[in-house]
């Protein structure tokens, strides 16, 4: 007898599973939820509230007609002011002179300074001695130096780049001294219990402890050399430099010129804060530990 085949009953939907699975393979990435993006850090960006508000308040003053355009320009004009002179001849050989005599003088107090206020900070006695001179002298306003600096170096580049090293040269020794002065007793005690020689204190412990409060100081320098500087190029008969330019444009009522100059000394300033801080951060990386 034929048999006839037979046929195996399967559930209904059975033969659908298999691609069934393959679909749902295939969407598993879509079912699974979206994972957030990564977080705006908004603390970054709030070195950027200060001059935005400033900006804003600046133009809505002038706007509004508190200050007449011709006494404070807008901060668009001013800006494009700015950034036109340093491009061309306007600023930028100005600029330049500037910080070649900010960073003249800097040097020169830096290479007396530096030095004099460790070997003093590493003997208080010797400090003591001169310490009355170097607080007075560091109390006394720069400016009223200027006729003093006049009558020894006349009306001179030599003027300008003398008297900004002596305001700088007076708070490197400063923050060098107390450096080394109040260095941690506990690490000069215990390079004297190993044996360690005062030279080797010196240039092993006293040295490397000043390093900290010295950039501090020479931080402050900087931008005491740079003040007086732009204060020396306004009133001591300067043909150049940046403090020129803003007495020179006040005086003919180019008030543009004159924002932007004193944008740009502000600018150079800030600059060298930043450099100095980075250059810190570099060779004084182990500060505070």
């Amino acid at each position: 007898m034929l048999q006839q085949p037979t046929t195996q009953l399967r559930p209904k939907g059975a033969e659908a599973a298999p691609s069934n699975a393959v679909e749902s393979w295939r969407n598993r990435g879509s079912d699974e939820p979206s994972r957030p993006g990564k977080p705006i850090n908004w603390g970054r960006l709030l070195p950027l509230a200060g001059p935005i508000a400033l900006v804003i308040l600046w133009d809505l003053v002038v706007r509004v007609g508190w200050i007449k355009p011709i006494l404070l320009p807008t901060p668009v004009d001013t800006i494009l002011t700015l950034i036109n002179g340093m491009a061309g001849s306007l600023l930028l050989p100005h600029f330049l002179v500037t910080l070649e005599r900010t960073l003249m003088a800097f040097g020169i107090a830096t290479a007396i300074g530096m030095p004099l206020g460790i070997a003093l900070g590493s003997n208080e006695r010797a400090y003591r001695s001169v310490e009355f001179l170097i607080d007075f002298f560091r109390s006394t306003p720069a400016s009223a130096l200027i006729p003093l600096f006049l009558l020894i170096f006349g009306i001179s580049n030599v003027n300008k780049v003398a008297i900004a090293a002596f305001g700088a040269f007076l708070i490197v020794i400063f923050n060098c001294a107390y450096g080394v002065i109040n260095a941690r007793k506990q690490r000069v005690a215990a390079a004297k219990v190993m044996g360690a020689s005062r030279w080797q204190i010196f240039k092993d412990v006293l040295f490397w402890e000043s390093l900290q409060p010295s950039f501090v100081g020479l931080r402050s320098a900087v931008s005491m050399a740079l003040v007086i500087v732009v204060v020396a190029e306004m009133f001591i008969g300067s043909e150049n430099g940046l403090g020129h330019k803003i007495i020179d444009a006040q005086q003919v009522m180019n008030v543009r010129v004159m924002y932007a100059a004193i944008m740009a000394a502000g600018i150079l300033g800030y600059a060298l804060n930043i450099a100095f801080l980075a250059l810190e951060k570099r060779i004084v990386h182990w500060s505070g530990r």
